[in-house]
């Protein structure tokens, strides 16, 4: 029999399987608390799935318009009012999409043509720099600061030439748990005024912020807000990120632009879901209280592991913290992960894949959006490490 044998050039050929891939079917195969993907283990409000399941039986289940249906997109501009006050055309500026990634993706495919230079912060979620690269875009990598994970602002400016095409920033930042604050966006604004240089913000975790800070959204900022796509998560605000839906903001000129892409790309998302997420959307509660519910979280956790010889500084947003083994091990923290899903049944993330260079700090990062029963199963193993 003959075998066809292909021979195009891989467009990723230094791509690996993600991470996250790779340590969830590990845990899975050694029956191991899977605390390496962000995902929940709990379910989603069931208000909210009897409202999907309602909308279905009304026959909300053909194509839903390309750009969203205008409820979800209504309830979205309304909450950007609600919360910081910015007001969001919901007609020309805000898009449905298929999660969040989705979103990245296509203002990343808008946008960025061949040599263009896209500046990313590492470590920096997995499907920042594939997608650059799929488009002809050269990631220009800006490792943060390993221990604080501060950016180094005149670093930035020093790397701005006249190739960059775009910024592209991560606050509540995944997988550090450090916020951006109001001095970081300001000196963000300083370095793009007078620039044609656009601003993709990722603020999946814009509703689990810690200790009483607040989230500094991009649309805060005029010189941002003008230039920015802004992604969001519904699946991770939710509890449901296997539904994959999510939201793109941004200025009227680029938001049409941006559709061109995405109406090529998944033309449009799940219609009964859209509807149940503009009727849930009307309680402000179902987000607001979101900080508290993950703090509370967070301080389990903390708490439990405090003596253990883990180090660790509290997570300020997401729902990841990252604990540092260096007091334990000089393995690398890929190997360290991988033995600790096999020998003590926990899964974690090693950060080293995220950095630059592979850098490697000895530091895991660990989900606790988890029930309660499953972080005291988790901190028990920790504190016998």
């Amino acid at each position: 029999m003959l075998i066809y044998r292909h021979s195009f050039q891989s467009k990723l050929p230094e791509v690996p399987t993600s991470i996250f891939s790779v340590m969830s079917a590990l845990a899975h195969k050694e029956n191991a608390l899977n605390l390496s993907q962000g995902f929940p283990d709990f379910e989603s409000d069931k208000n909210l799935i009897n409202m999907v399941h309602k909308a279905m039986v009304n026959g909300k289940n053909q194509y839903a318009p390309m750009p969203g249906i205008f409820s979800l997109r209504q309830a979205i501009s309304n909450k950007m009012e609600h919360l910081y006050g910015v007001s969001y055309n919901p007609e020309t500026e805000i898009t449905i999409t298929a999660g969040a990634t989705q979103a990245i993706f296509t203002a990343i495919a808008t946008t960025v043509k061949k040599d263009d230079e896209v500046l990313i912060f590492k470590p920096a979620y997995d499907c920042y720099e594939p997608t650059i690269q799929l488009f002809g875009g050269k990631a220009i990598a800006v490792q943060l600061d390993p221990e604080s994970f501060i950016i180094d602002w005149k670093l930035v400016k020093s790397l701005i030439t006249d190739k960059t095409r775009m910024i592209i920033v991560n606050t509540p930042h995944n997988p550090s748990g450090r916020i951006l604050t109001a001095i970081d966006m300001l000196q963000l604004e300083n370095i793009l005024k007078d620039t044609n240089i656009l601003l993709l913000s990722d603020e999946v975790y814009e509703h689990i912020i810690f200790d009483g800070e607040l989230h500094q959204t991009a649309a805060l900022y005029p010189v941002l807000a003008e230039r920015a796509f802004i992604t969001a998560s519904f699946g991770k605000t939710f509890h449901n990120t296997g539904w994959k839906i999510g939201y793109c903001l941004a200025p009227k000129e680029l938001m049409a632009e941006f559709r061109k892409v995405h109406q090529f790309n998944v033309f449009s998302v799940n219609h009964p879901t859209q509807v149940a997420l503009a009727e849930y959307l009307k309680t402000p509660s179902n987000y607001l209280n979101l900080n508290n519910f993950y703090q509370q979280k967070r301080d389990l956790f903390l708490s439990l592991i405090k003596d253990t010889r883990f180090e660790f500084i509290p997570s300020k947003g997401t729902y990841f913290q990252l604990l540092n083994f260096k007091n334990i091990t000089d393995e690398s923290d890929y190997d360290f992960a991988i033995r600790l899903t096999k020998e003590q049944k926990i899964a974690s993330v090693p950060i080293s894949v995220f950095n630059e260079n592979g850098l490697d700090t000895k530091v895991l990062r660990f989900c606790f959006a988890k029930t309660d029963e499953t972080i005291k199963k988790a901190a028990e193993i920790l504190c016998n490490i």
